[in-house]
């Protein structure tokens, strides 16, 4: 089997001995797998990456002494099926699957970690009871996209935005493209998208943002077309003032069943959805300086640093930070009938394509944000550039 294999940093591609699925595992040719911003991260970072991970239970992550076939976004045929599997599914039947094995009772990630080689290769094992027949004769490129867009829909699920909120989405690359595409798909009106890079700009608007906007010349809270009450304190003070006067010319109601019910049902005035996704030190307090009061803000940017903010900022606007990583079975496998149904297009991401001998060509494309948004690799390609 060949295989892009990397090594302290760099990459060569080898010739590997054949996988074999263990219990409750299928064998899978690998059509296409994306490169993930994790990936690149993990190339050079590994070992940071591996110690956050055993910092929060994972012992097993990658580390760049290791020989590590990465790659976790793929798509795939079914080939052959270990022991304690029910064979679902045909050889030959297109599938997604969760990038997760499990040894034993050991969880590994796939493509993360020296115990689960990934999808820059050949082939690739999946648990089976993670794994989804691609229907509607989805193609293998979108089908591949069903892992990071499922990241995009936990996000946005985790966000609840309403559909008359305003959401605005800091950061146009792969995932804050992916965000953008999965808040239209929910119904969401008003998507507000910011970015300095041109290109990531042009996908932005390709996606469904509605205003997209230069940060370096406008600011992206002054672009909303739907402007909100409440841009300060004083305004949330006033609607205090202007609820009391008017509950208390209702006689024999107790208004105050009034702010109950309001909070019960969560109906209280409410500021926009904000999605981070940049991922570097400084975005999450520039952030809570410069967006109205009540709003929600979602991490979904992985900073790879320590960074700062000023609680007391986000005390007196009451806002609310909530971090998004990964999906559950249920969100991938509905992300995959999104793409597949045609309520999700994720085209636009896709910027490129290259075979195993040109990962280091398309990881050097991607360090640049004015080309590149995601790159496929074909295992059977013999393309060397994007």
């Amino acid at each position: 089997m060949r295989a892009a294999v990397c090594t302290k940093g760099e990459f060569s591609v080898q010739e590997l001995p054949a996988l074999i699925p263990g219990p409750g595992q299928l064998l899978v040719n690998v059509l296409r797998c994306g490169i993930c911003g994790s990936d690149l991260h993990a190339r050079v970072h590994c070992d940071e990456l591996a110690d956050l991970a055993a910092a929060t239970g994972y012992q097993d992550f990658m580390r760049s002494h290791q020989s590590v076939v990465m790659g976790h976004e793929f798509s795939g045929e079914v080939l052959e099926y270990g022991p304690k599997t029910r064979r679902r599914w045909k050889s030959g039947a297109h599938v997604v699957a969760l990038p997760i094995l499990r040894q034993g009772r050991e969880p590994q990630l796939t493509g993360l970690s020296v115990a689960a080689p990934g999808g820059y290769a050949e082939q690739v094992l999946v648990q089976e009871a993670m794994t989804f027949e691609v229907p509607n004769g989805l193609s293998p490129e979108h089908a591949a996209l069903t892992e990071p867009m499922a990241v995009a829909w936990h996000a946005v699920r985790k966000g609840r935005v309403g559909k008359k909120q305003t959401a605005f989405v800091i950061g146009c690359g792969p995932i804050g493209l992916a965000v953008i595409a999965m808040l239209k798909a929910s119904g969401v009106r008003t998507v507000v998208a910011s970015d300095f890079s041109p290109r990531r700009r042009e996908l932005a608007a390709r996606c469904g943002a509605d205003v997209v906007v230069d940060p370096g010349v406008d600011s992206p809270w002054t672009a909303n077309p739907r402007q909100s009450r409440i841009t300060g304190v004083t305004d949330i003070l006033n609607l205090g003032f202007d609820a009391m006067e008017r509950l208390r010319r209702i006689p024999n109601i107790p208004w105050w069943y009034v702010f109950r019910a309001a909070h019960t049902f969560d109906q209280g005035p409410a500021g926009p959805v904000i999605f981070e996704c940049v991922g570097v030190p400084g975005i999450i307090d520039q952030i809570v300086t410069a967006a109205p009061p009540l709003s929600r803000v979602v991490v979904v940017g992985v900073c790879m640093e320590s960074d700062s903010f000023h609680p007391a900022t986000a005390i007196n606007k009451e806002i609310e930070l909530r971090f998004a990583f990964g999906y559950d079975p249920g969100e991938f496998r509905d992300t995959l009938h999104m793409i597949a149904d045609g309520k999700v297009d994720p085209a636009p991401l896709i910027t490129g394509t290259v075979g195993l001998d040109g990962i280091d060509t398309a990881y050097t494309a991607l360090a640049s944000p004015e080309q590149h948004a995601k790159i496929l690799i074909d295992p059977r390609s013999t393309a060397t550039t994007v």
